[in-house]
């Protein structure tokens, strides 16, 4: 039984690991090397590397992508926590309401709604600029947040609420004093969930972000698939290249990861 459930495992492992095993090779392999994608290249060059950072701008790619995510991931989690301790402390018809409409907004499509986003951020004079894409990331980031804020403080037992307001403390201050530090593991949880969405993103910043120095690294790499040509080792050494921060990040946060989504989720 106990071989079964490794064997089972093993295979699992190697299934998930297959497509980065034909992303490095695709990004290692020379352009003139017209091989099957599945034969990892013997003859292995870092030119590709070379090419997608400089002839996509990489370099300020990836600072774009590090404000874009990093100012959006800090509004949502901000907007989120505070938007959830009243959601999950006060269950008056109002916020059950309020949090009901949160939830419907993670079944809709987001591109069901990208003409008239696209004409207000026109109207506006938000393309080519970051705080339009970073509004624009936090709104339809924050159902998914507040999900899992809210389940996380509904398992905070109430008693140090009360514990705190027999103290003194105003609800400002439990929430910033008691319930705040308790949300380290959630709060991991929603950095990498929401910062994935954040830093992959290609259907707002396609349309939003067009100037070259704006541009972020999805939109930045999708110029070597064209009508005019194809450099797919370029996009999967650019890939490579855009990975490594948010894995890096995954690393840090990943003891927290797994318990705060267990918890937001199961517990909301």
């Amino acid at each position: 039984m106990r071989t079964l459930k490794y064997s089972v495992l093993t295979l699992i492992g190697v299934i998930h690991l297959i497509p980065f095993y034909i992303l490095l090779g695709m990004a290692l392999k020379p352009t003139e090397d017209t091989s099957s994608k599945w034969i990892f290249p013997t003859d292995m060059t870092m030119e590709n590397f070379l090419k997608a950072w400089d002839q996509a701008h990489l370099s300020q790619a990836l600072m774009n992508n590090v404000i874009i995510t990093g100012c959006s991931v800090v509004l949502i989690v901000m907007v989120g926590a505070f938007a959830s301790y009243p959601l999950s402390r006060f269950q008056t018809k109002w916020n059950q309401f309020i949090y009901l409409l949160c939830i419907s907004c993670m079944i809709v499509p987001a591109l069901t709604i990208l003409v008239p986003l696209y004409s207000m951020i026109v109207e506006l004079g938000g393309i080519n600029t970051y705080w339009a894409i970073i509004l624009t990331q936090v709104t339809f980031q924050l159902p998914l947040t507040i999900f899992l804020f809210t389940g996380f403080i509904s398992s905070v037992p109430r008693e140090l609420d009360e514990a705190g307001s027999i103290d003194g403390c105003s609800k400002f201050m439990i929430f910033f004093r008691i319930i705040l530090p308790l949300l380290k593991p959630i709060t991991a949880t929603v950095i990498i969930l929401t910062g994935l969405n954040v830093w992959n993103d290609y259907q707002f910043s396609i349309f939003f972000l067009q100037k070259v120095s704006v541009q972020t690294i999805p939109v930045a790499l999708s110029q070597f698939i064209s009508q005019f040509q194809n450099q797919i080792s370029w996009v999967a050494a650019g890939c490579v290249i855009g990975m490594l921060p948010v894995t890096i990040l995954y690393l840090f946060l990943q003891k927290y990861f797994i318990r705060g989504l267990a918890d937001g989720a199961v517990k909301g």
